[in-house]
């Protein structure tokens, strides 16, 4: 066997070795297309910068896989996989399922969070079966959502997309960095917007925990200050490379977010009202904004396949997706159904603006700062993992570490600027993310199974049960739009997007 490997080879070339056993020796050598596979090493970054062995790329070409070298001893442990899928959707989407469910009906809402639970996680095996089946194919020991998806096309009976394959990769890494830098710039609004509610109630904050009326606000300096004051903290934390010290900060992020739904939990637990005056089944008008905010909510697909390259045992990652997903699953239901009997119609886009103004529910949104501090070097992780390796690899090694730095800190500012300077930001990636949360999560998937086994034989069953989740995954994308769109074009309306607790006024 030569020790290269052409950019797309055609199927079953020959027996290949086990997924994550890597050929000593082996280099990565660019094809007949001129395709180039980046190694990256994330605990060894001057190591991570690899020759490029063609010249005739582009940055979105970039596919960031584990170095011939790496031990596996040394990759994450299942717990560690597992405490990065859980905080990968813990985001904040989860404190505006309660409004989501009001939009949906208390029945209808948590069925369709349950069914959208168990879509999103199939979507995620069909990534992960789909990712193995190339690699086994072309002999590679990773490979990325982007390079699954050019195989993918490369794959399929079509000659026109075995022609325009290697597109697939570029919308993938368009998507996926467009989508997490989104996060980003939503969670410096967040950390921001909450900080300064917290800060301007400190003089009206009571220790008494009985449901009150919010008290006079002090005014203070203005959010976008407050947002300066975050970057130094998110540069610190963006400069960590290794997965492996991320899972720290993973595990802090969880116990932080874990301990203030378990307060909210046992608040909205308290004298619940009688169901029964709630709606079963509510408006197809108003369901259209249940299904952009639940589409959003599960925003890990981006982190499942650098989680399950990097896993020490790949045989054990579906099991970990599975109870991953079904822990995440079962706590969106838990929380949207519960903050709905419980405050009704008078439920707000964020449930931490029901809670009472006294300091045990004050620190909800403390909590909620630090989750989210240690959730926005996770969801950095992803674009980081496309870009940097591309750049480093056009400069010496001499160099490499410093660029590398030089980008994660170019990036991070960049975000916090977005965040500053464009007005209504949260609106726009609302837009943003239900657009590219849905491609990736619901729309490509399915059509990459289609692709990749369709040649081999699919029964109509299965085709028919793809195309109908990338149907279901246009309406989330048609249903996010309509919602950033009613609200863009009414600038009266209160923001009431589901991943901030503060609205603009």
């Amino acid at each position: 066997m030569q020790p290269g490997r052409p950019a797309l080879p055609a199927p079953g070339s020959g027996t290949t070795p086990t997924r994550g056993a890597v050929m000593p020796g082996t280099k990565s050598a660019g094809g007949p297309q001129g395709a180039v596979d980046l190694k990256l090493d994330l605990r060894s970054p001057p190591e991570s910068a690899k020759k490029l062995q063609s010249k005739d790329s582009s940055l979105l070409d970039g596919s960031p896989s584990e170095l011939p070298s790496l031990e596996k001893t040394k990759g994450i442990t299942a717990f560690q996989t597992l405490v990065h899928l859980v905080k990968g959707n813990m985001g904040t989407g989860v404190l505006g399922l309660p409004l989501a469910v009001k939009n949906a009906g208390i029945l209808m809402g948590p069925l369709s969070l349950l069914a959208m639970g168990f879509i999103a996680c199939h979507c995620m095996h069909i990534l992960v079966r789909c990712s193995q089946h190339f690699c086994h194919r072309l002999n590679k020991p990773f490979m990325d959502y982007g390079d699954t998806v050019m195989h993918g096309l490369a794959a399929s009976s079509s000659a026109w997309l075995r022609e325009h394959a290697h597109w697939g990769r570029h919308m993938v890494s368009f998507f996926l960095i467009f989508t997490q830098l989104g996060f980003c710039c939503v969670y410096i609004v967040f950390l921001a917007d909450n900080l300064k509610q917290v800060v301007e109630a400190v003089n009206s904050t009571t220790t008494t925990c009985h449901y009150n009326e919010t008290g006079t606000l002090t005014p203070t300096m203005d959010s976008r200050l407050y947002m300066l004051a975050f970057l130094p903290f998110l540069v610190l934390l963006v400069l960590v490379r290794n997965l492996r010290v991320l899972s720290i900060f993973s595990m802090l992020a969880n116990i932080s977010m874990l301990v203030s739904l378990v307060i909210i939990a046992q608040y909205i637990a308290q004298e619940i009202p009688d169901p029964s005056r709630l709606p079963l089944i509510a408006s197809w008008k108003t369901y259209s904004l249940f299904f952009g905010t639940a589409i959003f909510s599960f925003e890990s697909i981006g982190v499942v396949l650098p989680l399950e390259n990097k896993m020490t045992d790949t045989r054990r990652f579906p099991a970990i997706l599975s109870l991953g997903m079904s822990i995440v699953t079962a706590l969106y239901i838990g929380i949207g159904v519960l903050g709905y009997l419980r405050f009704e119609n008078d439920i707000k886009a964020s449930i931490t603006l029901n809670l009472p103004n006294c300091w045990l529910y004050q620190s909800v949104k403390l909590l909620y700062i630090a989750g989210i501090l240690c959730t926005y070097a996770l969801q950095f992780y992803v674009p980081a993992e496309i870009i940097i390796p591309f750049a480093t690899s056009q400069v010496s090694k001499r160099w490499a570490l410093l660029l590398d730095l030089s980008i994660r800190f170019t990036m991070v500012c960049l975000t916090c600027v977005l965040a500053i300077l464009i007005p209504r930001l949260d609106l726009v990636l609302s837009l943003v993310g239900s657009v590219s949360s849905s491609a990736l999560a619901l729309i490509i998937p399915p059509l990459l199974e289609i692709t990749t086994y369709y040649s081999e034989g699919m029964s109509p069953l299965t085709v028919a049960k793809d195309a109908l989740i990338s149907i279901l995954g246009f309406v989330g994308f048609v249903a996010g739009t309509y919602q950033a769109l009613d609200e863009l074009i009414q600038p009266g309306h209160p923001v009431t997007f589901s991943n901030s607790t503060i609205f603009v006024q």
